[in-house]
């Protein structure tokens, strides 16, 4: 029997100068950057600085107005994303993951397995039958996360997947992200709060007004910060150009 050819991988993606502009306005500005598969990259900065934009860039929901999103690989389904607040399907939250999955191109027996797997996984498999839109906003958040999870993205961009929850639903939700990236998933996430990125970041990366004002490794970042605005957001300041 000849061995499975090895899939290339899509990372590492690259940033080259990417801007955004609307009305003439410019959101992202000149951002550039490599990132790796290797340890959890957090995206900061404060409201407004270009962090969803820049999701949505990088995952393919959004052109840039110049400049270039590029992966070392294209295969669909490879990276997939969670939302603040996500869209689910007016259906159980088994048949949620199974519609994911069906869009996949994950065929039956192997679709339903899957699905009742990812749903174990998260926590909520008692809720598999469970109407999405009536579950709580954790209980849709871990769903949307199981979803994503099921197709296996080497991927996995997060848009501050706990700003609406409490923090026994934040918890929740972060024990299921560490587990997403132990088995081997890369995590991108969005978030502005300083705690959530102590707990969860390996690398940090802080956007301001748009542009990329400092790349660093977790700890020098919170320790050292380079850039006045990034000091001022570590310590809570305001701070305005």
């Amino acid at each position: 029997m000849t061995a499975a050819t090895p899939r290339q991988s899509i990372l590492p993606l690259e940033l080259r100068g990417v801007s955004l502009s609307r009305g003439g306005r410019a959101l992202l500005n000149d951002v550039s950057a490599t990132l790796q598969a290797n340890g959890r990259t957090l995206v900061m900065g404060p409201n407004g600085a270009g962090k969803s934009l820049l999701m949505r860039l990088c995952h393919g929901l959004i052109a840039p107005t110049t400049g270039e999103v590029v992966w070392a690989a294209e295969r669909r389904h490879a990276q997939a994303m969670v939302f603040q607040s996500p869209v689910l399907l007016r259906r159980s939250a088994l048949s949620n993951v199974e519609f994911a999955l069906h869009a996949a191109g994950v065929r039956d027996p192997e679709r339903r397995e899957r699905a009742a797997a990812a749903l174990q996984q998260a926590g909520i498999a008692h809720l598999a039958q469970r109407q999405a839109r009536v579950l709580s906003g954790g209980e849709k958040q871990k769903l949307a996360l199981a979803r994503a999870w099921a197709i296996r993205p080497e991927v996995l961009f997060l848009d501050e997947p706990t700003a609406h929850l409490d923090p026994s639903a934040t918890y929740a939700i972060e024990q299921l992200i560490r587990s997403i990236d132990d088995s081997g998933t890369k995590i991108i996430m969005s978030t502005h709060d300083l705690s959530q990125a102590h707990r969860l970041a390996d690398e940090v990366l802080f956007l301001n007004q748009g542009r990329l004002a400092e790349r660093a490794e977790a700890r020098a970042f919170f320790e050292q910060p380079q850039t006045r605005a990034a000091q001022a957001f570590v310590n809570g300041e305001l701070y305005w150009e």
